[in-house]
């Protein structure tokens, strides 16, 4: 097969779907890999890089999409590329497409075979192409919290874990999953005052399991987040629905109800954010003021490690490019029902519920896709 591997053209985004090593996993096995000039320069993989590890350097990602039969990338195709993509072509990457409709229907229009990272599972009933990034913007959100409490970052003036003789910034952590107990590892490592907040009791019985009374474990109601949101110096976006519009758990009355100088960091704004008042930000302008609350809102948060998000999402990634290159989209998507869940976009048809329920546009399933039994 030939893979393609263009430069993110996102603002701020230096990740590249392919590192050298995983590029000579590919070549190895005689596949052909395309990787635009300088694509991961930004982070230490120089062309030579690629070069020794098999690859084959094209000048352009018009080229590359002209060309490739399979696309890996890390950010959702921006216009310009969506533009490019063309009818049986496979597209390998994050989505996110249930707050986009625009893209989504742009993917539609390309008749491609896309398949979203975020929506592939595995037999625990984990999103494990996910969770690596999520592991990573978990960690990074308290990094972020602790800046955006600065007052000259616009915040209060709060150092997270206070020191003695004054009292630790409170943390409120909305969702136990995996960025909810990173951030939590976090905070609790720089002596937060930490609250987790989430509606699975399972979750929250391991949580106290490992963090041994280091962090309140509440359970997740209307009124809990209210109490928890409005106490804090610091909140955590870290909650997920599968392929699905964030729920908006915190609501613009809440947020002039926080105290001036707390901070919000929604983790859930790829998936439009659980915030009322979130909308998405860039590196380059992270945060914005709502009522005078700090909103840190980057929908591509992993892209400033991008060095580490990149290896920790290729780990993840390159067993499933082994078998999309070995086997076709085709017969990889028909064995393994775990690849398949991440089939969003067929050939012109949605096969995501939950990107159809976002936008009320009609959807088929994956099997029915394929052809298949349900």
């Amino acid at each position: 097969m030939i893979i393609g591997v263009p430069k993110e053209i996102k603002i701020h985004e230096y990740r590249i779907g392919m590192t050298p090593a995983s590029v000579r996993e590919l070549t190895a096995r005689g596949h052909t890999v395309l990787v635009e000039t300088d694509a991961g320069k930004a982070i230490g993989y120089t062309d030579a890089h690629y070069l020794a590890a098999g690859a084959e350097i094209t000048g352009s990602a018009a080229d590359i999409f002209a060309t490739a039969e399979m696309i890996v990338k890390v950010k959702e195709p921006q216009p310009v590329e969506r533009a490019l993509l063309r009818p049986g072509q496979i597209l390998f990457t994050y989505l996110h497409l249930a707050p986009d409709l625009a893209q989504t229907q742009d993917l539609l229009q390309s008749r491609a075979i896309c398949i979203a990272y975020e929506t592939v599972t595995d037999d625990k009933g984990g999103l494990p192409l996910l969770a690596p990034m999520s592991e990573v913007a978990g960690r990074m959100a308290i990094h972020a919290g602790a800046s955006i409490l600065e007052r000259s970052h616009g915040g209060a003036g709060i150092l997270l874990g206070g020191v003695p003789g004054v009292a630790p910034a409170k943390v409120a952590i909305l969702g136990g999953g995996v960025v909810g107990s990173n951030a939590a590892r976090m905070a609790i490592g720089m002596r937060a005052d930490v609250t987790v907040l989430d509606r699975n009791t399972d979750t929250l019985r391991h949580l106290d399991s490992e963090f041994k009374g280091a962090a309140k474990l509440i359970y997740s109601t209307s009124e809990s987040i209210e109490h928890a949101v409005l106490e804090a110096d610091l909140v955590i976006g870290a909650v997920l629905l599968p392929g699905a519009t964030a729920p908006k758990l915190i609501t613009a009355d809440m947020v002039k109800k926080m105290k001036a100088g707390s901070a919000i960091v929604d983790v859930a704004i790829d998936q439009g954010g659980c915030a009322a008042t979130s909308h998405p930000t860039t590196h380059s302008a992270p945060t914005y003021l709502v009522d005078e609350v700090v909103h840190y809102c980057v929908a591509n948060m992993p892209g400033a490690v991008a060095r580490t998000s990149t290896q920790a999402l290729n780990n993840a990634t390159l067993p499933f490019i082994i078998k999309l290159a070995k086997q076709g989209y085709a017969e990889a998507l028909r064995n393994d029902r775990h690849l398949r869940n991440g089939l969003n976009i067929f050939k012109g048809q949605l096969t995501c519920a939950e990107v159809g329920l976002a936008h009320a546009l009609p959807t088929i399933s994956p099997e029915q896709a394929l052809g298949l039994r349900e």
